[in-house]
């Protein structure tokens, strides 16, 4: 039931993806997982570190391996469950904002561009 709320409360489509991260927080929590949905207002992450609701972190997507990561300010941990947790972006400078809405832009895009590629190779 409270996944279903929460999906009713988001604004933004989430993309399955699986790329790596790192996330900290001052004194309190510091990390790696794995970024398994995106949006451009927030992310699912899975990994082994327990952190709780409410903590403010420091994140890095490497969305592009061999480019420097997208990197979030500030990213607010709305709930965790198992060995996963859900952010809320809160604060991105504005090229790190360009360069992320970049990237979901393509990721929009990528199911239209497969398909296309498809049609064009059957023809």
């Amino acid at each position: 039931m409270l996944e279903g709320a929460m999906m009713e409360q988001r604004k933004n489509l989430r993309f399955p993806v699986k790329f790596r991260s790192s996330f900290s927080s001052i004194g309190l929590v510091g990390g790696e997982g794995s970024i398994v949905d995106l949006s451009i207002r927030g992310c699912r992450i899975e990994s082994s570190i327990d952190v709780q609701p409410g903590a403010s972190l420091d994140v890095r997507i490497q969305a592009i391996e061999g480019e420097p990561p997208i990197h979030i300010q500030a990213a607010i941990v709305r709930w965790n469950q198992g060995r996963e947790f859900g952010l809320e972006f809160e604060v991105i400078i504005p090229t790190e904002w360009v360069h992320l809405k970049e990237f979901v832009k393509q990721l929009e895009l990528e199911p239209y561009q497969r398909a296309q590629q498809q049609k064009e190779a059957d023809i």
